[in-house]
């Protein structure tokens, strides 16, 4: 992806679409695994629980089980890491979205939003539809509508959102 500026680095008395100007990105790695596992127990923690679904090892254990390198780029801010963000191809025209952590320290400031228009800029070059599910009372859930997602269904647990290419809905 490597979109935002790298140049420079974040200053306390800059607004939030302003600081969350100064990422980037660079592709995972097997060595990423780790720190990435540690990432999602800390933000998926609170929803988890809940859902009464927290389990300490299981929410590792599953980004293990099925890290996806290849298409998994790392956040960074003044080169180090912020977060990440996977997107996979998916059946028909659909781009999967997952694997969308931020660590805490950085939420709330822009850059959700920032690297979400870089993925969905390139979907929609694309001509494709992206899809994720997020977790029922996320407040993802909210970052996602904003940015056009709609919901296709739903289950006890998760909701599954779509936005199709040129989504409705996008901010300015």
């Amino acid at each position: 992806m490597n979109t935002g500026t790298a140049a420079g680095g974040r200053r306390a008395d800059t607004a939030p679409e302003e600081r969350a100007a100064h990422w980037s990105t660079r592709s995972a790695t097997a060595a990423d695994i780790e720190t990435i596992a540690e990432l999602r127990a800390e933000v998926m923690r609170p929803d988890l629980e809940r859902l009464g679904r927290y389990d300490d090892h299981r929410v590792r254990q599953r980004l293990r089980d099925s890290f996806p390198t290849r298409y998994t780029s790392v956040i960074l801010i003044g080169g180090e890491f912020a977060g990440c963000v996977t997107v996979r191809p998916a059946a028909g025209d659909r781009q999967w979205l997952e694997h969308f952590y931020l660590a805490p320290r950085h939420q709330g400031r822009g850059l959700g939003s920032a690297v979400l228009r870089a993925v969905l800029e390139r979907a929609d070059a694309r001509g494709a539809t992206v899809a994720l599910d997020v977790l029922r009372g996320s407040a993802a859930r909210r970052l996602y509508e904003r940015h056009g997602f709609v919901v296709e269904a739903e289950d006890p647990v998760d909701v599954f959102m779509v936005r199709p290419p040129g989504g409705i809905g996008l901010p300015l």
